[in-house]
């Protein structure tokens, strides 16, 4: 059924006129021309966001809104820390900068492309304050409440005495009339967690060594992914910086966000589809120019590579609205693929010089179809993993190769009708070559051949594929250089560990159930700080106390002011007027509680209340939170900072069914794991329906040794792979998937090559080189998925240049 339907449709196309075909060409171009410029014009833009190239995580509601909201949070945040010789020159230097960040926002009198600047906030403090004092009958330390369990009211008195004498102290007499004891201070002071910096002047202050840093914060307010985002943010910065380097040039500075990962990306995004996408095209044309020796095959090369490119960004930005910058360096590969039919409808011209270019290109339309169908199957095998980029490469790749091939069925008959200058010498080295290669493979037909052929190739795979490892690790999707991690990593530690993208996800099936469970929480997590697991950790359960918590504390307050009041007055040698007034307050307290709702109200509230996730509720407006909706699970996030033993924390927390550490590197990696080994499936059933479908052209026995031919170099990859200590990822399954479509392209041409075989071979040697060009090229990229993938399609369109032409040689005519 295939066979006819080839049949009549190269008979229409043969009854078809050049001229007409051209038409409908340069109609096709133009539409698509326009097409994608009115895309352009509409907003399609070129994304260089390395997360948008990871898999979709099948999640729960509330996982989903957790990932949401921590990537939210962290996302486009950039620190910047000012190392001076002293404090002094610190802070000034950190003021600099924040003033000319902020000036830069007064004189433009416009939204900034960095928003949000501070430091530290020395009025948050005092606002905390002001909002948790009300409620300070039901807060304790962990030692007050120890105390009070134990009715040691003795070490409580000596405590408040100590900073009654104390010069330093924050005891005052409106205090004292309302809290004897002293024991708020402490409890504020409690609210901040442990760290390393400290605050001075408004400014956030780190010792490194024996230098002072200040650490100065921003916003992005676009993605940091976004080019013209980046562009903005870097150069608001680099301003600021500039001033303070002009004030104070002997300070160094710290980077450390998101900002500086996505422009390194971008910058070698963009040098490689420069350089990469340059020597490739400039390869092809030189090949082009030493194979036919005229200029119109270079310019009809041109011509289909272009047309080519305009098809694979029109169909991308259709089906996408935007395009990736990794799609563009793995599209650079499309030039040596596309490239393919003008290699095979010029070399069958040098075979037969008589034929005109209609001819050509109807003798070789059943064979060039079946190649862009396989090739295209290929692509979409690609785009079945769940990457989004990846997707964009396949359609980009398809969709290129259907712009090359309309070039050679609809524009080649009329454009490609000059006259070639004689190709003897290239068809003349085609056909040594064949000769050769048909002399060795007569010699491997002996039993003793055979035997040793076998014996090596068993050997080699046996060798190769016992030392093939696997590594899923989505990490190595970019690799950012030295420049920005050492700085960063630096910074992390003077931030005690800052804030890692791993979380806790903590469940429960009400408010108050979830407090408690977040200060079940914080033991543990204590635990794994004191094992040095973990760095550092932010909680709301140190902000919102549970009911029961605030419960206990204020029963255990009882001892102060129903029993002991006259002992604490007369130690403290304080006025015994204030007791009555001090017992009102204290009974005046039972009903009031901290509650979230207020909490949230607060600007330190604000700032936390992405970590509070209510039923069906937006967590920075908590007064959404309760609107209704059919979810009753309330969940919250606690940020982890300077995690060194992820599996040691992941076991403390294995037995808690409401607590889940989210480690999305990790999910995404095992998704990673998962589609390896469902493409390396496809690729196997992709080789049984070649075979089937083949079948019905060549027969099972020919269709068996042209399917053997890609399957054979796919295994010899794979044995290479395993030689040189390449780990097997994902990104090497998809390129295998391509090297089986490549490869079926070459062994169709040599099974349907007949008495053309020198032109065949000519025409698959200038494809493979073309192909190795531009894939031997990506696996010099600085990007592993990049490299992985070049460096796989090099040797697979190695290996199948080398073994597909023994189809010609052995097959008995």
């Amino acid at each position: 059924m295939a066979t006819n339907f080839a049949a009549r449709a190269n008979q229409a196309l043969m009854q078809s006129s050049p001229k007409w075909r051209l038409a409908i060409w340069l109609l096709l171009m133009l539409s698509a021309s326009l097409w994608s410029l009115q895309l352009w014009q509409n907003g399609a833009r070129i994304q260089s966001d390395i997360l948008a190239m990871l898999p979709h995580l099948q999640q729960d509601k509330l996982t989903e809104r957790a990932l949401n909201q921590v990537e939210a949070t962290l996302a486009n945040q950039v620190y910047i820390a000012i190392i001076a010789k002293d404090e002094t020159t610190a802070i000034a230097a950190a003021k600099i900068m924040m003033q000319k960040l902020a000036a830069d926002l007064i004189a433009t009198g416009k939204q900034g492309a960095l928003t949000d600047i501070h430091s530290a906030d020395m009025r948050l403090g005092e606002a905390l304050g002001q909002y948790y004092f009300p409620y300070r009958f039901k807060l304790l330390t962990a030692s007050q409440a120890e105390a009070l369990a134990t009715q040691d009211m003795g070490s409580l008195i000596e405590a408040a005495t100590a900073q009654l004498y104390n010069a330093f102290g924050y005891a005052n007499s409106n205090l004292l009339a309302q809290d004897p004891l002293l024991l708020f201070p402490a409890n504020l002071l409690a609210l901040a967690p442990s760290s390393k910096v400290r605050a001075s002047q408004g400014i956030l202050l780190a010792n490194q060594g024996d230098k002072m840093a200040a650490v100065v914060i921003a916003k992005g307010r676009e993605s940091a992914f976004n080019p013209n985002a980046q562009l903005a943010q870097i150069t608001q910065l680099n301003q600021a910086l500039d001033s303070v380097k002009q004030r104070y040039p002997d300070v160094t500075v710290l980077k450390a966000g998101a900002l500086f990962h996505a422009l390194a990306a971008t910058q070698t995004a963009k040098s490689e589809i420069s350089i990469l996408g340059l020597a490739s095209l400039l390869g092809v044309i030189a090949l082009v120019w030493l194979a036919f020796r005229s200029v119109m095959p270079l310019l009809l090369a041109i011509v289909t590579i272009s047309s080519g490119l305009l098809l694979a960004v029109t169909f991308t930005l259709s089906i996408f609205g935007e395009l990736h910058l990794l799609t563009l360096v793995f599209g650079t590969s499309l030039i040596g693929i596309a490239i393919d039919y003008s290699f095979h409808f010029y070399c069958e011209r040098l075979s037969d010089t008589e034929r005109s270019a209609k001819a050509t290109v109807a003798y070789i339309f059943p064979t060039v179809t079946l190649a862009f169908v396989t090739s295209a199957l290929a692509y979409v095998g690609i785009g079945l993993a769940p990457f989004p980029g990846m997707q964009q490469v396949a359609t980009f790749c398809a969709a290129g190769l259907l712009g090359a091939y309309l070039t050679l069925i609809l524009a080649y008959p009329q454009l490609a009708g000059s006259r070639l200058p004689s190709g003897s010498r290239p068809l003349a080295l085609a056909g040594k070559y064949l000769v050769n290669l048909t002399q060795l493979s007569n010699r491997l037909t002996t039993p003793l051949g055979v035997g040793c052929f076998v014996l090596v190739i068993f050997f080699c795979f046996v060798a190769g594929l016992t030392q093939l490892k696997v590594d899923d690790d989505i990490r190595h999707l970019q690799q950012s250089p030295t420049s920005v991690t050492e700085p960063e990593n630096q910074l992390r530690t003077l931030l005690s560990g800052g804030t890692d993208n791993q979380f806790l996800l903590v469940r429960a099936p009400s408010e108050e159930a979830l407090l408690q469970q977040l200060e079940r929480v914080s033991p543990i997590l204590e635990a794994a700080i004191a094992k040095q697991e973990l760095g550092n950790y932010v909680s709301l359960s140190r902000y919102l106390p549970s009911h029961q918590r605030q419960n206990t504390a204020y029963r255990l307050q009882g001892e102060i002011y129903q029993n002991q009041i006259d002992t604490v007055l007369t130690s403290l040698g304080l006025d015994e007027n204030l007791k009555p007034e001090l017992q009102a307050s204290y009974l005046a307290a039972k009903e009031q509680y901290i509650a979230p709702a207020d909490f949230f109200k607060l600007k330190a509230g604000k700032q936390l209340a992405p970590l509070w996730l209510a039923p069906n509720g937006n967590a920075t407006d908590y007064d959404a939170l309760n609107d209704g909706g059919a979810s009753t699970e309330h969940g919250a996030i606690v940020l982890l900072g300077g995690i060194s033993n992820i599996d040691a924390l992941k076991a403390r927390f294995t037995s808690t069914t409401n607590v889940q550490l989210i480690d999305k590197v990790a999910d995404i990696s095992a998704v990673m794991g998962h589609y390896r080994l469902l493409t390396l499936k496809l690729l196997a059933l992709a080789l049984v329906i070649a075979l089937l479908l083949f079948s019905l052209n060549f027969g099972f026995k020919k269709a068996t040794v042209v399917v053997a031919v890609p399957a054979l170099a796919a295994l010899l990859t794979l044995a290479t792979l395993g030689l040189i200590g390449s780990p097997l990822s994902l990104f090497h399954a998809l390129a295998l998937i391509l090297v089986f479509g490549i490869g079926i392209d070459y062994s169709l041409f040599f099974a349907s090559a007949k008495n053309h075989g020198k032109a065949v071979m000519m025409a698959v040697f200038m494809s493979a080189c073309s192909t190795l060009l531009a894939f031997g090229l990506l696996a010099f990229s600085q990007t592993q998925a990049i490299h992985y993938f070049g460096l796989t399609l090099s040797l697979g369109i190695g290996f199948t240049f080398l073994l597909s032409p023994l189809i010609l040689t052995t097959q008995k005519s």
